[in-house]
């Protein structure tokens, strides 16, 4: 089965609402001018992508972006590459990018995965995960994101001393973050005291799926894991 197939198996619907002239005319033009090789290709040297970064970090399902083009706009001297199947997400983001004049930011529109597994070895020093959905159904725990293949992954892709950051409002998926963190022998879950996980870092921006978990009485967990 191609990409495209599975992707539409494992997302379902990839855009909300039509898109405005804007947006759909940054997809169609800006989009191609700022994403990633593809990654049926080959192995991808991330440092291609980018002149003079001194690190790369990667952001697996972006959503709307914030956190990303805030990440880019604090950080400029870091390449940042996104990864979102969602079609309205990756024009909001394009729209950032676009506004802010964010030079730092490749995005591939699709599956994290793929990028993930096409990345080069220890190419990374910075993973995020924020807000994944939860799959909260059993039968689909195997479609959620964090998993002991995504650890795996992670591992190869991070330095020495990388950090893994994982956000997440629904108890069970950071229960179920925390046990497969804890399986995985390349990482240690770098917290001291409550207030590590509970929280939220000064270098750690809100996103709208955060700002919605608070209106609905959910607290988020802040998980940040060490590749050792």
């Amino acid at each position: 089965m191609d990409e495209q197939g599975y992707i539409s198996n494992l997302y379902g619907r990839r855009q909300d609402k039509p898109l405005r002239a804007r947006p759909a005319r940054l997809m169609e033009e800006f989009l191609p001018r700022v994403a990633t090789p593809d990654p049926g290709v080959g192995e991808i040297d991330p440092a291609t992508m980018f002149s003079g970064k001194r690190e790369i970090w990667f952001e697996v399902g972006f959503g709307g972006g914030e956190h990303i083009a805030w990440q880019a706009a604090q950080n400029p001297d870091v390449g940042l590459i996104g990864a979102e199947p969602f079609v309205n997400g990756v024009a909001k983001l394009l729209s950032k990018v676009d506004e802010g004049g964010l030079e730092n930011i490749r995005i591939h529109f699709g599956d994290a995965r793929p990028l993930m597994e096409a990345l080069s070895t220890g190419s990374l020093t910075k993973i995020f995960v924020l807000h994944p959905d939860p799959w909260p159904k059993k039968r689909h725990f195997k479609r959620r994101i964090i998993s002991p293949w995504f650890f795996k992954e992670a591992s190869r892709l991070l330095r020495s001393g990388g950090e893994l950051r994982v956000a997440s409002d629904i108890p069970d998926y950071i229960r179920w973050t925390l046990m497969h963190g804890q399986n995985a022998p390349s990482f240690e879950w770098a917290a001291i005291c409550a207030d590590d996980w509970n929280v939220r870092p000064a270098d750690w921006p809100q996103t709208r799926y955060e700002a919605k978990a608070a209106r609905e009485g959910r607290a988020p967990a802040y998980l940040k894991f060490r590749r050792i």
